[in-house]
Formats: C-alpha cells, structure tokens, sequence
C-alpha cells in the first residue's frame, strides 16, 4: 500500500529515534542512581510494601513478579545499556521485527519502573515518555519507511500535550487571561535554573509578550500540525523554540525535551530516502490494529480536553498508552521552601547549633546559585517544592526522609549535594522550618552576591530524634 508509508520522513524518524533513546537513557540513569533511597527495599516508599496492597492489573511491572534492590538495578542499568545501544543505533542493523524487539525492551522496563515509583514518579513526564516509547517501537527502522499512521500518532500526542497545556491554563489561574502568570512564575517554579533570576527581572512588558507568544503556540499553532508541507514544519518549528526558551527558564526534568523529541518527528528534513523493498505485510496488518487500538483509547483524553473540569497529567488505562497532560494551571505568588537543620545537642534549644542539610538543585543556601540539571530528573527535590505547597504533599514520605537523615543514610545522603555532619556522627535531632523566598534585586545582587532573600515564616517540623533513642549524660 503506497498510502501506507512516507518515505520523505525517513531523515525525521532517524532523528526522533535517537532523540528519544537519549531521554531514555536520562530516564534510566535517573532510576539507577536514585532508587535505593527512594523505594528501595529500605527507601522513603518501599517497593515490597506497595506491590503487597497493589495488584498487577492495576499496576503492571515486573516488580509485581519479583523484587529486590539488586534485581531493580539490573532492570535500570539494561535500560541504560538497551538505550545506549539505540542510541548507536543498533535497531538498523536488526531485521525488522529484531529492532521492534529492542525498542520494546526500554517500553517494558520502564513501565515496570513508573508503576511501582509511586509519587516519585507521578509526574506528567513519566507518562508521556511511555506514551511515546510505544509508538516508536512501531516505527520501523531501515528495513521499511516511517509508517504514515505512526508519524500522525506523534503529531496527535504533540498536539495534545500543546493544547492540552493551553486550555489548563485559559481555563484556570486568571493570571493566564491577564498575562501576567510570568511576574511571578520565574521565582516560584519548582525548580529554577541558573538564568531563572534573569529571566524573572525581564520587563514586565515582555513577560506579557511571553504569555501572549505561549497563548498562541499552545492554542492555535497545534492545529497547524495536521496541515500540508511546509506550513507543519514551520509549526513544529515554533514549538521547538518555544521549548527551547523554557528549557532556558528553568529545570523542567525532560518535560520540554521530550516535546523538541515530538515536534522533531513532523519536523520534514532535506534528504534523499534509500530504496526499501515493500513493506512486509504482517507489518502493516501490526501498525493498524496498534492505530485502532490508540484511537480508540483517546476517547477519554479527548473528553478530558473538552470537559470544564479538565484535570492535568493523568492516565486512562494501566499501560500508559494514551494521557492527558498540562502543567502550571495556576501558578504561585509566593515561594516557600522547606528547610531541614540538625544539630547534635543533647537538648534541642532555638540557640543550639542546627546546621542545614542542602540540596542538589532546589533553594537553600541563599547565595548558593542554581544550577542547570535537566533533562536530569531530581525527584526528591521536586518533591520537596510540592511539600513546601502543602504538608499533605509530603504525608507519605517525609517522615521517612526525617528517619534516615537521623541515621545518616549513605543512599539517602547522595541524593543532597552536602550534609552539615560527618558520616560517623548522625545528628540527635532534625528539624524543619519554612521560609518565604524572594528573588534579590539588582542592587542586592551587587552587594551581597546573593540571588534568594529569605525570610523565616513558621515552624515546619518540630525537633524530632529516633524513637527509642535516650540522651546523652
């Protein structure tokens, strides 16, 4: 069927594929280094203790079948390694059906790591990399052009991530109809950048033309998609660059890469296709049903869309198949942050030495400067923003991180950047307090080479030890 196949999309498919098998690899190595104190048999959410009260069909992992910490890293460190391979490029030199294979490989590990990552991984990333590592295991490789129906896949996920995005934000905080969301959404973000400060004390006049410019890209230039050559190129274009000046803004994990990855795929790059013999059949009979089957599933996404009470980043069904998304439907006039001390008095006094605990890539220290870490996936940080939101956040897992600081957790320490005591000498008491933080001006900026202002705002956490732990004589 010539309709069946686009090979002027051959260049297209070779980029997103090896894009993509990067962010797989980012995904993986973020799993392989941060599980153990996360969900880890002795982590914050136990794996064990979750597949104990979840039952397979709700959440299908391999981990459902079998679990142990060593038995998770060699899941995470074969994604590494399948990942790399794809990225090299190893699903051309199979057959057909061989790079299928391997491309399903990462889709299977990775969804046995998301559904068993709890809130670690309820994030709207998580989702839309399984959604999009599904169709690519149906895109062919060398062997067959790019399937016309697989390439209009992606470009319906692009568009419902985009428009999606758009119609949270138009029908949530008003500030979005006012464009005035960007006066506050640079210092409020969960997880600033290193040019984030810069980009907050842009005029003001500019932070409307932001808003306006998203506006029109998240609600207008996603129809565009569906149009001929080259006004489709042109649109995917503008959503790269678009993506590309909020991966400048901030560390939004791999949420804007995976959208550059999406919007590559209908990008149609100038180059001569190679001669292919015909596709095989029991290929095309594969692609169609796989079509009818994602058809079908985005009844309920699409719904979601159209509904008033339009919810952001949720799934349908357990595989992860066909999602909703959309980020910032209300945004913070106020950052708040969660501080955690300890100290090792005996008797825990407001005058005691209580040291702070910093980490990697959310504010502390004020005149500590971001840093840029995404596509990067710092989980606990981002948590930790969600829980200076609201202590019902952190319900789940805040106590825990409290316990293992107390004893001074080797896996739980890597994932700060420094812990004020010595790995022999675990504090007796952590606490945590809340602060408002502020951008510096420029002014302050010059004086004090700070770019956070803090101010304390109430107790988060009251002094707490080990249980069962006396004092000192």
């Amino acid at each position: 069927m010539e309709w069946f196949t686009a090979p002027e999309y051959w260049m297209s498919r070779l980029v997103f594929q090896r894009a993509l098998a990067v962010l797989y690899l980012v995904a993986f190595l973020t799993a392989a280094l941060q599980f153990r104190a996360l969900m880890g048999e002795r982590g914050m959410l136990p794996v064990p203790r979750f597949v104990e009260r979840v039952p397979f069909k709700r959440a299908p992992s391999l981990f459902q079948l079998h679990y142990s910490d060593r038995f998770f890293a060699v899941c995470a460190w074969t994604g590494c390694a399948v990942s790399a391979a794809l990225v090299a490029g190893l699903d051309s030199l199979l057959p057909l059906w061989g790079g299928m294979v391997l491309w399903l490989v990462p889709w299977v590990l990775y969804l046995s790591i998301v559904n068993v990552g709890q809130t670690w991984y309820g994030f709207g990333w998580e989702s839309l990399l399984l959604e999009v590592g599904f169709l690519a295991v149906f895109l062919g490789n060398d062997e067959v052009a790019p399937p016309v129906l697989v390439l209009f896949l992606l470009r319906w996920i692009l568009f419902r991530v985009e428009f999606g995005a758009g119609l949270i934000k138009m029908r949530g905080d008003e500030c979005w109809r006012k464009l005035t969301c960007l006066d506050h959404h640079h210092e409020t973000q969960p997880m600033p950048g290193p040019l984030s400060w810069f980009f907050h004390h842009l005029p003001r006049p500019l932070h409307r033309v932001e808003v306006a410019a998203n506006h029109v890209t998240q609600l207008v230039v996603p129809f565009l998609l569906f149009t001929p050559q080259p006004v489709a190129t042109a649109a995917a274009s503008l959503m790269i660059l678009t993506q590309l000046w909020l991966v400048l803004s901030g560390n939004f994990s791999w949420l804007n890469w995976i959208t550059i990855v999406l919007a590559l795929s209908a990008v149609r790059f100038p180059a001569d296709p190679p001669s292919v013999p015909g596709t095989p059949l029991w290929y095309e009979v594969l692609v169609l049903a796989v079509a009818a089957l994602l058809a079908g599933l985005s009844y309920q996404p699409v719904r979601n869309m159209l509904s008033r009470r339009q919810v952001m980043n949720r799934s349908f069904d357990p595989l992860h198949l066909v999602n909703t998304y959309g980020a910032f439907g209300s945004v913070s006039r106020v950052r708040h942050e969660v501080v955690v001390e300890g100290t090792d008095a005996d008797v825990p006094r407001e005058d005691s030495d209580w040291r702070e605990y910093e980490f990697k890539g959310k504010p502390g220290d004020p005149g500590h400067w971001p840093r840029q870490f995404a596509p990067y996936h710092l989980r606990l940080d981002w948590m930790m923003w969600f829980a200076a939101l609201s202590p019902a956040y952190a319900g789940s897992w805040f106590g825990a991180l409290v316990e293992r600081l107390l004893e001074n957790d080797r896996d739980t320490l890597k994932l700060l950047r420094r812990s004020p005591f010595p790995a022999d000498a675990p504090p007796r008491y952590v606490r945590a307090r809340l602060f408002r933080y502020r951008y510096t001006t420029w002014r302050e900026l010059r004086e004090t080479g700070a770019c956070w202002e803090r101010t304390y705002v109430r107790e988060y956490l009251p002094p707490t030890r080990l249980a069962g732990v006396t004092q000192r004589s």
